[in-house]
């Protein structure tokens, strides 16, 4: 993706990044390159998307993550279901209430779980070799929390080599110090660099199953 040095604050539409000191605008798009063979949930756990330490707004991101979710399996794009194995103590510690997923799997060839201890989805996981056994070259990573997981495993997935798609609408996180919510998870964004493709909506993005677009 094509970047152009800005040194003017990036507006509500832009993603990015600093180079230098210098802004560098990664515009959000509408849809993306074209449609994505697998869909990445990351840590979409009952900790952090239903009670009162739920992240801001968590209703409307888990009704948006549905529609996502059931988009991919209609196309038949695999669906990987990270979850997070917390440590003793955290509210997403392994046989909580707060480490189950928020989202029924339907577990099958095409759609599973797989656990992870880190941030990064693609570290220890076996998760690489997993996309790769389905012939998996394009992802959508979508989930919590921005400045950390999210982010970590679209670094993750980018570093193997996959093409990654990241709607603006379906990820989020808590706010930080005087951070409100929505700034972090923006430049969470714009530390990722120019390689994602930043979407506005969920609602424009797509899927298939993988290999189906290639000849």
């Amino acid at each position: 993706m094509a970047d152009t040095a800005d040194t003017a604050e990036p507006g509500p539409s832009e993603g990015g990044f600093v180079r230098e000191g210098v802004w560098h605008s990664v515009p959000r798009r509408t849809v993306p390159d074209g449609p994505a063979e697998a869909l990445i949930l990351v840590d979409v756990q009952t900790a952090f998307l239903t009670g009162p330490d739920a992240v801001p707004e968590a209703a409307g991101l888990t009704a948006r993550l549905t529609a996502l979710l059931e988009r991919a399996r209609a196309a038949g794009a695999v669906v990987i279901h990270l979850r997070n194995d917390g440590e003793p103590g955290a509210p997403d510690e392994p046989g909580t209430p707060g480490w189950h997923l928020a989202l029924p799997v339907r577990e099958s060839a095409r759609e599973t779980v797989v656990s992870k201890e880190s941030e990064d989805g693609f570290e220890d996981t076996g998760l690489g070799a997993l996309l790769d056994g389905h012939g998996v070259r394009s992802v959508v990573v979508a989930g919590v929390l921005s400045e950390m997981c999210v982010s970590a495993t679209a670094l993750g997935a980018l570093d193997h080599g996959l093409r990654v798609v990241l709607p603006h609408d379906t990820h989020t996180t808590y706010g930080l110090d005087d951070l409100p919510p929505a700034v972090v998870s923006k430049v969470a964004e714009h530390a990722l660099g120019p390689d994602p493709e930043f979407v506005t909506s969920a609602a424009g993005v797509t899927f298939t199953a993988p290999g189906e677009t290639r000849g």
